[in-house]
């Protein structure tokens, strides 16, 4: 694995080794690659895993849901019934506006989360052992930062930029 990243890096034009963008870009497809091989046996992506520890966090619509997973309006249809069509998840009425539909994790969605919850656990700590200890929580805490800040929603352009596909 480290013979890989060092390739990666020396292949990699200067410029880029650099690029805030290509690095958390790189590091994005990676690793959501290595988490969708790790969750195959639970027959859940990394997508559909983040919208059920989304919709345990309290009563959300399909639309809040969306927005806090950065899913756009199609994609999270798809994603709620696929976890629907596997009994772990339900859109149920709003107790509060008649018109929304809100998510509930199913008792077999829970499960399902914890188990993954162990498996992305482990991924995260592999990942992370690449790193120098004290760095671990600095990188966290400092991407966390950025997206609950300066990155925290996409500014608007004429042209919007797609999220890549999961493959599943």
């Amino acid at each position: 694995m480290a013979e890989a990243t060092a390739r990666t890096r020396d292949e990699a034009p200067e410029p880029l080794r650099a690029s805030l963008c290509w690095l958390l870009s790189r590091a994005n497809h990676n690793l959501t690659t290595e988490l969708t091989a790790g969750l195959e046996t639970l027959g859940l992506s990394p997508r559909a895993h983040q919208v059920l520890q989304a919709a345990m966090c309290g009563e959300r619509t399909q639309i809040e849901l969306a927005r806090m997973v950065c899913l756009d309006k199609t994609t999270m249809v798809v994603v709620i019934d696929e976890l629907e069509a596997a009994g772990l998840a339900e859109r149920r009425p709003s107790a509060t506006d008649r018109r929304a539909r809100v998510i509930t994790v199913t008792q077999a969605g829970r499960r399902k989360a914890d188990e993954a919850d162990e498996i992305i656990a482990g991924i995260q700590r592999d990942v992370l052992a690449a790193l120098p200890a004290r760095d671990r929580e600095v990188l966290l805490d400092s991407l966390a930062e950025l997206v609950s800040e300066r990155l925290c929603e996409p500014v608007a352009t004429a042209q919007p930029v797609r999220r890549r596909a999961s493959r599943r």
